[in-house]
């Protein structure tokens, strides 16, 4: 496959239950292609799909051949489908969109010039006009708001499944976990400052009903703080739990030392004094140094997971076109 040459663009769709919308889809990717004169893959990522999905791939694989497949043995999730599409993505431009046709394929050469004419390496969708119950509307609101605070990146819509990138930033991330909402912060992370934004056009769901439901709310926060986290401490956790810890035994230490020599005094002078044990500032102290040595253990032990640990997580694959 690597002797072949390198279509223009790479269209990475991860998808779970979507046989209704998939030959839609593709028609609609080929049709934008060829009316733009462009060589292209679409890379359709079968997140284990329960339905006739993988079906529908194999028999859209015989009218396009452009189209390439992978199938996971069960369901990974959105993020393990989007690491394996790039892995396999070989287009000067790769573009990332849902399944549901929601996405519009016709933003492509739009957004394709936005990487190659104006020089940046990653432009995100903005779903300015929603289609989608209010109840999705209003906490993916505050949710943007929240990221961009805390990440810097000003974008509007972080979770738009439309996007595109210069190959090399596809190559240059990792997307684990649930951390398919934070790629712009991961590519900033990997050195891709060039971050753009369009407005794109986003449509009512034609078929089916969404896969996520509001536990991805939860998910999405706790995601934030693991990867604000590791932007700031993933190659040197001693950073972080080293100096908390230091902080804490130091704290501790010098509380107990105090309490012990506030008492040696006392008795010294013969004045009234109260038994250390009996002092619930000794068992706090004392409380802080256990915490601040194991902190610092923590911070060791992550040290040594980051210089043993694989920089690549790997799935189950057992189909591919």
């Amino acid at each position: 496959m690597s002797s072949l040459p390198a279509p223009d663009i790479s269209v990475v769709v991860p998808l779970y239950n979507e046989a209704e919308s998939l030959p839609e889809l593709v028609a609609w990717i080929d049709r934008v292609a060829a009316d733009n004169g462009l060589s292209y893959e679409a890379i359709l990522v079968d997140d284990g799909s329960s339905d006739s999905s993988w079906v529908v791939i194999e028999r859209l694989r015989e009218e396009y051949p452009a189209l390439r497949a992978i199938g996971f043995a069960r369901n990974y999730g959105k993020s393990a489908a989007l690491y394996c599409g790039f892995e396999a993505a070989r287009g000067e431009v790769v573009f990332t969109m849902d399944a549901d046709l929601q996405d519009s394929p016709d933003e492509i050469p739009a957004m394709r010039r936005m990487i190659l004419d104006e020089g940046y390496d990653l432009v995100s969708g903005w779903k300015r006009t929603r289609h989608d119950p209010i109840g999705k509307r209003w906490p993916s609101k505050f949710f943007n708001w929240t990221a961009r605070a805390v990440s810097g990146i000003r974008l509007h819509d972080f979770n738009c499944g439309l996007k595109a990138y210069r190959l090399k930033v596809v190559k240059a991330i990792e997307v684990y976990g649930e951390m398919h909402r934070y790629i712009p912060i991961l590519a900033r992370q990997a050195g891709f400052r060039r971050i753009g934004e369009k407005a794109v056009e986003h449509r009512a769901r034609k078929y089916g009903c969404s896969k996520f439901g509001l536990e991805r709310m939860v998910k999405g926060y706790l995601d934030l703080i693991s990867v604000s986290f590791l932007s700031r401490f993933g190659r040197s956790p001693m950073y972080f739990f080293g100096s908390l810890g230091t902080l804490m035994f130091l704290l501790g230490g010098g509380t107990t030392a105090w309490i012990i020599a506030a008492k040696l005094w006392k008795q010294a002078h013969g004045l009234a004094l109260r038994p250390v044990a009996d002092q619930p500032l000794f068992y706090l102290a004392i409380a802080a140094v256990i915490l601040g040595v194991q902190l610092f253990l923590a911070g060791f032990l992550g040290e040594l997971v980051n210089r043993v640990s694989s920089d690549r997580n790997r799935y189950l694959i057992d189909r591919r076109l």
